[in-house]
């Protein structure tokens, strides 16, 4: 009986060894196909605008601010007080900025390597909750290779990091239910945040409570958990006690009220949406893996008296409700959400591993696939048409479409090989976008920026606002140009002419023509904007 336990003891040892080794190799594979996705010509586009073109001058403001003068405690955009976010990610870029200089490579690797760390991470809570390797392995893989996940993470933005984050905090979450020891990262993942994305980040944390109170309730009246939550949340309480210490009423109100809180009741800059839009952006964003959606909804319902099915529909759910019910509505809000619907997919897909080699699969699954194939090859054979073919997604196009027939034919007859196939051709078709000048396709919306900005950068550096018949404010010009550039209307634009006494415009031909302003100069001009002041000579 004794030799039988040591033996028996022996081969779990070696088992769990062998187990470990495992999840290693897949760890580090995870990381390098993470990393070589989601890094692949970075720096060859310029910043898009809202978010990168903001994120990057502050960070650039911070990393030419002279020594001694706290401005990374106290960031500034445009020398104005700067309360929006708490700055760890604008931190972060400027000491980029200090390694390779001010580019847009440099402006987006802090947030892409942050993001490539959240797929071996969202493989670590697969592991945690599924009975087998392959849902952990599936998981990842689906969140790896959805479209918004790569571009949105690219991005120098702050949600890639935020999904990061929030991924330590649930790792630890489900490892504090046997070590309580883990309750620190919880605290520590919430603060970092908090940190990032600022009082918005409680939305996030509820995600965590919720799950609990549901799943392991006992854990919620424990003293470690709550002190750790404590620990790991000061940071962020000790900045936001020094901006209100140094701001006053100022900072409560531009930096607590608006724009973070007032996001949740009220519209901000227009972008006001019906309460399904987040549901819409899903469908339209997360193929090819929503064919598998009906099936592992169905799964997921199944299975609610389980930990991994708990976790799914409170992560997707509770989220999804939150964001669906606030005024303003943007695409990258719904990004924390794929990670769950990435493990809900990733358990049905676990599933068809126990089946036989040659098995039925359900006839939705070839016909979404099918219709897939369709308008990839219908995309590609458009964009080869016309006397300039646009070469590359004619190929993007053609890679998905070649992808998904040959999955279409392989689930037809029962193969299970076409997961193989999705998720090859699916990494190899983003690799292919990332690898083009189209993965940022915002940029196609307005005039290129950076011819624009050269130009303006040529006024004296004592100018720092200029006004523009441009209906909208393009953050990314202010970051090119290092200048204030501010919309205005006809009338605005006529005062401003009048009244000041060397003002300068940035006017496209219709504004120029119809403001009819004399004793003009023109600075500059280029794609098809004028860079016009006042002829003093001539007053």
């Amino acid at each position: 009986m004794q030799e039988g336990s040591f033996i028996w003891g022996h081969l779990e040892k070696q088992h769990r060894a062998v187990d470990k080794w495992i999840d290693w190799v897949w760890l580090v594979v995870l990381l390098v196909a993470a990393v070589l996705l989601f890094s692949i010509n970075l720096g060859s586009l310029p910043l898009r605008d809202w978010d990168e073109g903001t994120v990057a001058h502050v960070a650039r403001e911070i990393w030419n601010a002279p020594a001694g003068s706290l401005r990374w405690l106290f960031p500034t955009l445009g020398g104005e007080p700067y309360h929006n976010k708490p700055p760890l990610m604008h931190l972060l870029i400027a000491w980029a900025y200090s390694l390779g200089g001010v580019n847009e490579w440099t402006t987006r690797l802090p947030g892409a390597i942050l993001t490539a760390f959240s797929v071996p991470l969202l493989y670590s809570i697969g592991r945690e909750i599924f009975r087998q390797r392959w849902a952990a392995v599936y998981s990842a893989l689906i969140y790896l290779t959805t479209l918004p996940v790569v571009r949105h993470g690219r991005l120098a933005m702050l949600d890639g990091a935020v999904v990061s984050f929030l991924m330590v905090m649930m790792l630890c979450v489900l490892r504090s239910r046997r070590d309580l020891r883990y309750c620190l990262g919880i605290g520590i993942g919430f603060g970092l945040i908090c940190l990032t994305q600022g009082v918005l980040g409680v939305l996030l944390g509820a995600i965590a409570i919720v799950f609990l109170f549901w799943d392991t309730p006992r854990l919620l009246t424990s003293y470690y958990l709550w002190a750790a939550i404590f620990i790991g949340i000061l940071p962020a309480a000790c900045w936001y006690g020094v901006q209100l210490m140094h701001y006053g009423y100022s900072f409560i109100e531009t930096g607590l009220l608006d724009p973070s809180l007032n996001r949740i009741g009220t519209v901000v800059e227009g972008d006001s949406e019906p309460p399904w839009y987040y549901a819409i952006e899903i469908f339209k964003w997360t193929w090819p893996w929503l064919v598998f959606l009906p099936e592992s909804g169905r799964m997921v319902w199944e299975n609610r008296n389980l930990s991994w099915a708990k976790l799914v529909l409170v992560w997707s759910g509770v989220y999804l409700v939150l964001i669906s019910l606030m005024g303003t509505k943007l695409p990258w809000y719904v990004f924390p959400i794929y990670p769950s619907l990435a493990l809900g997919l990733g358990a049905q897909l676990a599933e068809t591993e126990n089946l036989p080699l040659i098995s039925s699969y359900p006839r939705a699954w070839v016909a979404g696939f099918s219709v897939l194939a369709l308008v990839a090859s219908g995309s590609s054979i458009y964009f080869s048409w016309g006397t300039t073919p646009k070469t590359d997604l004619q190929l993007i196009f053609a890679a998905v479409a070649v992808t998904m027939t040959l999955a279409a034919i392989l689930a037809e007859r029962g193969d299970g090989q076409f997961l193989k196939v999705l998720f090859w051709g699916s990494y190899i078709s983003l690799m292919l976008l990332m690898k083009s000048n189209y993965w940022v396709w915002e940029l196609w919306q307005a005039y290129p920026v950076k011819p624009v900005a050269a130009m303006i950068a040529q006024v004296n550096p004592a100018v720092k606002k200029i006004y523009t018949s441009f209906p909208y404010h393009r953050p990314s010009l202010d970051f090119y140009s290092d200048r204030t550039i501010i919309p205005a209307s006809i009338g605005e634009l006529q005062y401003y002419w009048h009244y000041n006494g060397q003002p300068y415009f940035l006017l496209n031909a219709s504004a120029f023509n119809n403001l009819k302003l004399e004793s003009v100069k023109l600075v500059g001009q280029a794609d098809g904007w004028q860079l016009i002041t006042k002829d003093t000579n001539r007053l």
